[in-house]
C-alpha cells in the first residue's frame, strides 16, 4: 500500500491526522502532509477510514 495526498484539494479539516496520525500531518496551514507514504499492513484499516471520511477526497490509497 502506498499513500498519497492531493495537497491542493486539501480543505484541513484534520480527519486524517486524528485518525491515523502515524501517517498523517498537518502542516502550518492545516493541510495534509504524509508522514509515512508506505505505511505498515498494520495501519491499512485506519488509512483507508481516514481516506474515506476525507471530505475533500484528496487522500488516495494505492494498494
Amino acid at each position: 500500500m502506498r499513500v498519497t495526498a492531493d495537497r491542493d484539494r486539501c480543505v484541513g479539516s484534520g480527519q486524517c491526522a486524528m485518525l491515523s496520525p502515524e501517517v498523517f500531518d498537518q502542516d502550518d496551514d492545516g493541510l495534509v502532509l504524509v508522514l509515512r507514504e508506505v505505511p505498515g499492513a498494520d495501519l491499512t484499516e485506519e488509512v483507508h477510514r481516514a481516506a474515506d471520511l476525507c471530505p475533500a477526497q484528496s487522500i488516495r490509497v494505492h494498494d
